[in-house]
């Protein structure tokens, strides 16, 4: 009996480090984690006091940093409007209820969600709509709008109002708010979603006409390629926010989550084998155009159904974007609500899984972005559970942007410690692509190999010159590596421990770092 219950125990033993390793196998060192906070729509926090926002806004970065996510994408101008000071566009109605309403008592949301969520050593993008003014007919714009001092630039489509894209006024007005925004906030990157021209409303054109026949010809159009000038308005609105974007601060990303498909094989050989409207024919964005021009950084495109779709297949899609090979980063926008679908091999469970190993399984994508990120601290479908124990369960690094600056940074310079807490200082550097973003902190035991390029032993992504260990033991060591604003990394530093009550000494600094050291103290 007893060799009964060894073997059984050793076969247990054997199945569990067998999935351990299954599971580690599936959390790369590197990979975005996105999760995007909407405000379109919220009709909660004008009823909240300040204090209550930040408490959940706080307590969401929490669950977020908890389930593994990196970074935060973050609606701040869903309707020509601003959840964050600025001269140039009224604060947003989802804050008080009333367009043009400043907080009372005053603080700036934006200026908070990025230094919470670089506390937690997660990126902050900055989600914009670029030509949506309001959702519906009834809804009131502040008196000192742009649309009453520049009407000529606003187009009504349905019961909703919009920029008109083919103005260049209205392009102008966008780029201004993106600079600002970029030159006053410590932004990690733009960051816009899939609405450009308007989802089409039945069989009604969008009322351009006038601005088409204004500009159209100017622009190089004859009058059959109205659709093509479409294009051509979005993509110079692309061109032109990227440029002011670099000009500004050359590290800052700028990313696209479009409509899933991009042209369905029907309308263009090159096509995905799908049956749904079409960014590219229906939305006027050529979106891979742009990442194969260089005009964006990232894509995460929108795969919200469900693998086995009858007109839009995850699997087909995902394949799709995957193997087209287009410039810059590849991210997968997710769906948490589709989650709940069987998958197709083993009804008893769903198809997160596999769509998660289809995300690591292909060279080309690097990444998931979550939607809706409010929904992993509820917990729907099981996904804040499923992202803390399993697949996000280690702490993961942003992808590099090599193709913006593959310069890795100098490690760190000075490296000591005390019974408590693990310190250090970066070096000094001229170079602001150089300059350090966070800091990465890994574990290891006594005996172990140091070895950063497995993530298990992250145990911090930090602002901070310095980390406090929860377990307040000297039987680890630790190493220190930098990662500039792109995600370089730099070498490990030596390894280090938590100083014992027997060994209080100062560790010795190398002569060369000497003046450094100096230079610090006042």
């Amino acid at each position: 009996m007893k060799r009964l219950f060894a073997a059984i125990a050793a076969t247990l033993a054997l199945a569990t480090t067998t999935l351990n390793a299954q599971v580690d196998q599936l959390t790369p060192k590197r990979e975005f984690r996105g999760a995007w906070l909407h405000i379109v729509g919220n009709t909660t926090m004008r009823n909240m006091t300040t204090q209550q926002i930040q408490d959940w806004f706080t307590s969401t970065l929490d669950t977020l940093q908890a389930a593994g996510c990196n970074a935060i994408v973050f609606q701040v101008r869903p309707q020509a409007d601003a959840f964050f000071e600025s001269s140039l566009e009224p604060w947003t109605r989802f804050l008080t209820g009333t367009q043009g309403k400043a907080p009372k008592p005053y603080w700036d949301p934006l200026a908070f969600v990025i230094e919470e969520s670089h506390k937690r050593g997660m990126e902050l993008h900055a989600w914009l709509n670029p030509y949506r003014v309001t959702s519906n007919d009834k809804e009131v714009l502040t008196k000192d709008h742009l649309y009453y001092k520049n009407p000529g630039i606003f187009k009504r489509y349905g019961k909703q109002l919009y920029f008109d894209p083919g103005e260049p006024a209205a392009r102008e007005h966008t780029i201004k708010v993106i600079a600002d925004i970029v030159k006053r906030y410590d932004v990690d990157a733009i960051h816009f979603d899939d609405y450009f021209y308007p989802y089409p409303e039945g069989n009604k054109d969008f009322p351009d006409d006038a601005s088409f026949k204004k500009y159209g010809a100017k622009d190089g159009f004859t009058p059959d390629q109205k659709n093509d000038w479409r294009r051509h308005n979005t993509e110079v609105l692309i061109r032109d926010i990227n440029k002011a974007i670099k000009e500004i601060k050359p590290w800052v990303r700028f990313g696209i989550s479009p409509f899933g498909i991009h042209r369905n094989l029907k309308d263009d050989p090159s096509g995905s084998r799908t049956n749904g409207l079409s960014n590219y024919d229906q939305l006027f964005a050529d979106v891979p155009g742009w990442a194969n021009k260089g005009y964006i950084d990232y894509m995460a495109p929108q795969l919200y159904w469900e693998i086995g779709h009858p007109r839009a297949d995850y699997d087909v899609l995902i394949n799709w974007w995957n193997d087209s090979n287009f410039k810059g980063h590849l991210y997968i926008g997710q769906s948490i609500s589709s989650l709940n679908k069987p998958d197709l091999q083993d009804s008893t469970t769903t198809q997160l899984g596999t769509k998660m190993r289809m995300v690591r399984e292909r060279d080309g994508v690097h990444g998931n972005i979550w939607w809706p990120g409010w929904s992993i601290p509820k917990n729907v479908n099981g996904i804040c559970d499923s992202l803390t124990v399993k697949y996000q369960k280690a702490l993961s690094l942003i992808p590099a942007y090599t193709d913006i600056d593959a310069i890795a940074p100098d490690p760190v310079s000075i490296i000591g410690s005390d019974l408590e807490e693990i310190i250090w200082y970066a070096q000094r550097t001229d170079d602001v692509m150089q300059e350090p973003h966070f800091y990465v902190v890994y574990r290891f035991d006594e005996n172990e190999d140091i070895d950063i390029s497995d993530p298990k032993h992250i145990v911090a992504i930090t602002k901070e010159n310095g980390y406090r260990p929860a377990e307040g033991t000297n039987r680890y060591r630790y190493v220190v590596t930098v990662v500039d604003h792109c995600w370089n990394e730099s070498a490990p530093s030596e390894p280090m421990r938590l100083k014992s009550p027997m060994d209080m000494s100062p560790l010795p600094v190398p002569e060369v770092q000497q003046s450094f050291l100096s230079s610090l103290v006042l």
